[in-house]
C-alpha cells in the first residue's frame, strides 16, 4: 500500500479501503485469506517521518491444531500504529508494516472453539489432563503391555 506523501495535509489524511490478500504472502496451507485486507487508516507527517494509525482487518480460513477441521476467523489489528522514515521519495510503501502487524497477530496454536461459538471435535479437550484419566483405562493399555529393558 503506497502512500504519496504530497498528498497529505498537514492535520493528516484519512485513507479507507482494500488490499489483496497476497500481501500477506502466506506460505502456509494451514492459513488461508478470504478475503482482501480492510485498512481505516489515519496517515501524517512527523519529524522525518511518516506515520499510520488506525484498523486492520482480514477473514481467514484457519486450521484448527486440535480436530484438524478448517474454520472462520475474523482477523482485526486495532490499533495499528507504525512510523516509517522519509527516503526523499514521493510515496512510501506501508506494505511491511501492515504484513508484519497481521502475521504478528496469528493465533500461534489455532482452535476452532476459541470463541466457544462451537465445540471442537479432536480428542482433547481443555481441562482434561493426563492424570485425570483412569489408569485402568484402554488409554493406557498399550503402555502397559510395553516390556522396558533395566540397565545395570
Amino acid at each position: 500500500m503506497k502512500v504519496h506523501i504530497k498528498q497529505i495535509p498537514a492535520e493528516r489524511k484519512h485513507l479507507e479501503g482494500e488490499e489483496p490478500s497476497q500481501i500477506l504472502d502466506l506460505d502456509d496451507p494451514q492459513i488461508r485469506p478470504l478475503g482482501p485486507i480492510q485498512y481505516a487508516l489515519d496517515v501524517g507527517l512527523s519529524g522525518g517521518g511518516l506515520f499510520a494509525t488506525g484498523r486492520l482487518a482480514v477473514d481467514l480460513e484457519l486450521q484448527c491444531v486440535n480436530c484438524l477441521e478448517p474454520f472462520r476467523q475474523h482477523l482485526a489489528v486495532d490499533p495499528f500504529a507504525c512510523q516509517v522514515e522519509l527516503t526523499g521519495a514521493e510515496t512510501v510503501d506501508l506494505t511491511d508494516p501492515i504484513r508484519e502487524d497481521i502475521l504478528l497477530a496469528l493465533p500461534p496454536h489455532p482452535r476452532c472453539d476459541w470463541n466457544r461459538e462451537q465445540t471442537c471435535k479432536g480428542a482433547f479437550h481443555p481441562g482434561t489432563e493426563a492424570e485425570e484419566i483412569a489408569p485402568n483405562s484402554e488409554v493406557w493399555g498399550a503402555l502397559d503391555q510395553l516390556k522396558l529393558k533395566k540397565n545395570h
